[in-house]
């Protein structure tokens, strides 16, 4: 009878989870309640409290009053200058929609011209740059010997003053002596008046903005970084190759951050202005009047502020539309994970 109670007392009593015996018996890490478990709830509140408060710190800012003060009193101030004919010098006097009215009438006759050269860069630019950034941050991406040294070499163009690599690139694309002609002339190949020719200056200025994707690569090699492992090496056990890893991976994975430079490459894009400025001047024939150029040119060459206020109104809602529709769309093909 004593080895049958000395039995029946090593099985566990019929209490639940909340119970000592469950509690005495089952290892921490497993029982419900367990040490472990609560630390784990306890860092997740923590986490989750240091997400507000990085919230809060970065939202509270920009809600200060005098921040508020110095952000928008010059959006009401120009808005309002909009619907005058300001000039510095005279008498600002109240016009209604005259600006706006001759810029869409065709009065101006550089409005459509620069609104439609800036669209054509955009469209050539945003997709040249997002390519080839995305290419070089997978190359960089490889384990290769001085991968670093490479990535630096890569990056380091980006923090360079755009002034001083605009005045280089002017003097690379010179059509008299400029370096580029002096290599075709070296294969025996022909000239190209690549800044001085209407067809050829866009297109120039483009392969110039590729200089600058060092910030977007680095963004790029940091969404393929960030591609979980066990994906890719799910398609290679399937016998997938690169391209599978590719398209079926990689890319929808990184489908944000493709977001994330598609919307600032269009929303920068459209406010082009140093490249004109310092290599072009708009030219030739104003075949790169951009249009902040022209918005420029516009307040501090014709001081016509009223004007140019007006100009600066229509590029904060052409931007403004683009951001919402991009936004709106973005639901159709970029992935988020935990959806």
């Amino acid at each position: 009878m004593n080895g049958l109670r000395n039995d029946k007392e090593l099985l566990p009593r019929k209490k639940d989870f909340r119970g000592s015996t469950y509690k005495e018996k089952a290892p921490d890490g497993f029982r419900p309640g367990g040490r472990r478990q609560q630390s784990e709830i306890y860092s997740i509140k923590q986490e989750k409290k240091k997400e507000r408060e990085q919230v809060g710190t970065t939202v509270l800012p920009a809600l200060h009053p005098w921040v508020s003060f110095f952000a928008f009193l010059p959006m009401c101030t120009s808005f309002f200058y909009s619907f005058t004919d300001y000039n510095v010098i005279s008498k600002c006097n109240f016009v209604g929609l005259d600006n706006y009215k001759n810029m869409f009438s065709g009065a101006d006759p550089y409005f459509y011209k620069s609104l439609f050269v800036t669209v054509v860069y955009v469209a050539l630019s945003v997709p040249s740059s997002l390519i080839t950034a995305f290419l070089v941050a997978m190359l960089l991406n490889s384990e290769v010997k001085g991968k670093g040294i490479f990535r630096t070499i890569f990056y380091l163009p980006s923090i360079v003053p755009v002034v001083g690599m605009s005045a280089v690139w002017l003097w690379i694309f010179n059509s008299d002596f400029g370096l580029a002609n002096m290599l075709l002339k070296a294969v025996g190949l022909p000239t190209c008046q690549w800044l001085s020719s209407e067809t050829t200056v866009i297109p120039t200025l483009v392969f110039t903005n590729l200089w600058t994707i060092g910030s977007t690569m680095v963004i790029f090699l940091a969404g393929i970084q960030d591609v979980p492992r066990q994906l890719t090496e799910a398609v290679e056990i399937d016998g997938g190759g690169g391209l599978a890893k590719l398209f079926h991976v990689i890319i929808p994975m990184m489908t944000p951050t493709i977001f994330y430079n598609l919307v600032m490459g269009i929303i920068n894009g459209f406010q082009i202005f140093t490249q004109a400025y310092v290599i072009t001047q708009g030219g030739p024939n104003n075949a790169s009047l951009f249009y902040v150029y022209y918005l420029y040119r516009e307040a501090f060459q014709f001081m016509r502020m009223g004007s140019a206020c007006a100009i600066a109104w229509v590029l904060f809602v052409i931007i403004m539309a683009l951001t919402v529709i991009m936004f709106w769309l973005q639901k159709k093909w970029v992935y988020y994970g935990g959806e």
